[in-house]
């Protein structure tokens, strides 16, 4: 039972048994929040016997990540200039790849993206070398689709 809670946001159409446990868990309940296309599903029974008990259900979108920056973004950034891989920064920072990957999409102006990862010329001159790209990969350890990018760039 949570007492403080006044407001909460549900994710999925109400129905009876979970209007129920809402009122159980928290008995201050004052207002419910949901996505437009939830509250156009939700009967109008529910949405009129919770006025009666004074909640109110209201419409409020909450899409995408947290614009407020994270305690871990700047430990983030640093990982990510000194080369480590979204996997591994992922593990490090013990938080999902996905979360990486938006972070640093947040962030790339922070983040000095206009120099190139790889050396270019290095990778051509193996290739006219004779090395195959798969070996170039192994060798400079950098994914064989960039190997490829990059031979094949005009």
């Amino acid at each position: 039972m949570d007492e403080d809670v006044t407001t909460i946001h549900i994710t999925e159409v109400p129905s009876s048994f979970m209007i129920m446990n809402l009122l159980e868990k928290y008995p201050n309940l004052e207002k419910i929040t949901c996505s437009p296309s939830i509250y156009g599903r939700t009967s109008p029974t529910y949405i009129n016997a919770l006025k009666e008990l004074d909640i109110e259900i209201e419409k409020e979108y909450h899409w995408g990540a947290s614009k407020k920056p994270c305690d871990y973004e700047d430990e983030l950034l640093e990982l990510a200039s000194e080369g480590y891989k979204a996997r591994e920064i992922a593990e490090i920072l013990d938080i999902t790849v996905n979360r990486v990957y938006y972070l640093l999409r947040r962030n790339k102006t922070k983040l000095n993206t206009n120099t190139k990862k790889y050396d270019y010329d290095e990778i051509e001159s193996l290739s006219k070398s004779g090395m195959k790209p798969k070996e170039i990969s192994e060798k400079l350890d950098i994914p064989l689709r960039s190997v490829y990018y990059i031979l094949n760039k005009k």
